[in-house]
């Protein structure tokens, strides 16, 4: 018996097919009622939390999703309360889904095309050399294959993002979430460090702007570090950081798709899951491919691509952060040091590539 409808009110519906009706409206809205109450705590815990590491991001300077795993993490005591937990794994899991689809509004076939046919060829060469680092850096420091593909995918391709896409597909079975915790500390700091040092490096050694700008663009993790990064060398080398970094991000779908063909997605039985099924991409996936379709043919206002990638941005600080919340600070000091070393081993590989790259072109 649902909350509100006291026995005399059943009693005096009894055998009254309209009030039957009406009770059972009643009950169905009250029970509408509670399941969207038990998000309530963890929602209105992210959200403040994620407003705090904007505005603190803001003033200060720090890469956004850096304040947010760090402010989530710091406040992780918070997320005990098991009340939390269904509004909290709402938005770690939907949040990052939307904000991957919505990057789809920020690239078209013509940028990567712009890239052109040898830079193309000779990033997807750093792009693979980087995620094997990743994977072997894993093998070497005892962690396991899951955590070398989530680092070097992460490296490779865009960050944060990358890393969310491809722990989608690695699941939490595999994977434990204090793991991919620290994964994503690893790769918002190295991606920090990244912009701030890559461009003082390719000044010192006498990069011109397009090597630079190819530098940042194949090597620097998180899109808006690899554009920030770029134009604090020169405005053309942020121009063509950009369209480098765009065309790894675009590679995020079939990076996904290979990884799921290799180990499984989440869910399908693993790696003894029939081709057929592990061939099926997640939908978000097929979202974010649908809209750079859409986006390479029609010519959308730009205040709406803004609009886009602003809400994209604030889905993934809200994904980061409730997954940082929902992280185990004990188990992650069980993990220790050597969990960063596969970002780390996959990092040094990305530059050393990249840098080495940009000076035969600079030459």
């Amino acid at each position: 018996m649902a909350a509100g409808n006291s026995p005399d009110e059943r009693n005096f519906y009894a055998g009254d097919l309209y009030g039957e009706l009406t009770l059972s409206e009643q009950e169905a809205a009250g029970s509408e009622k509670r399941t969207t109450r038990r998000f309530l705590p963890g929602l209105i815990l992210v959200g403040v939390t994620s407003l705090a590491a904007a505005w603190l991001s803001d003033h200060y300077g720090m890469p956004m999703i850096l304040m947010g795993l760090l402010l989530g993490l710091a406040l992780s005591f918070a997320a005990g309360e098991e009340g939390t937990h269904p509004g909290l794994d709402l938005v770690a899991r939907e949040g990052l889904r939307i904000g991957i689809v919505l990057l789809g509004f920020q690239i078209t076939f013509a940028q990567i095309a712009d890239v052109g046919a040898v830079s193309f060829a000779l990033l997807l060469g750093i792009m693979a050399t980087t995620f094997a680092a990743g994977l072997l850096g894993a093998r070497i420091w005892g962690q396991s294959r899951y955590a070398g593909i989530l680092a070097g995918g992460a490296t490779a391709i865009c960050g944060a993002s990358a890393s969310l896409a491809l722990y989608a597909v690695i699941g939490r079975e595999r994977l434990p979430q204090a793991q991919f915790a620290m994964n994503l500390v690893a790769v918002a700091l190295a991606s920090a460090f990244a912009m701030a040092v890559y461009p003082v490096i390719a000044a010192q050694i006498g990069l011109d702007d397009r090597a630079a700008g190819f530098l940042i663009g194949a090597s620097v993790h998180d899109v808006a570090q690899a554009i920030g990064g770029g134009y604090s060398f020169s405005d053309a080398a942020g121009a063509e950081a950009t369209i480098v970094k765009l065309a790894r991000v675009t590679l995020l779908a079939p990076a996904v798709l290979l990884v799921s063909l290799w180990i499984g997605s989440a869910g399908q039985g693993g790696a003894g899951a029939t081709p057929l099924r592990r061939l099926a991409l997640p939908w978000f996936i097929l979202g974010f491919l649908a809209l750079v379709t859409v986006n390479s043919f029609v010519e959308f206002p730009e205040a709406f691509a803004g609009g886009a990638l602003t809400v994209s941005k604030g889905l993934l600080l809200l994904a980061v952060t409730a997954t940082a919340l929902r992280s185990r600070m004990d188990l992650m000091r069980t993990l220790g040091w050597r969990a960063f070393m596969p970002v780390v081993c996959a990092t040094l590989a990305s530059f050393t590539v990249s840098i080495l790259v940009a000076s035969m072109m600079a030459g």
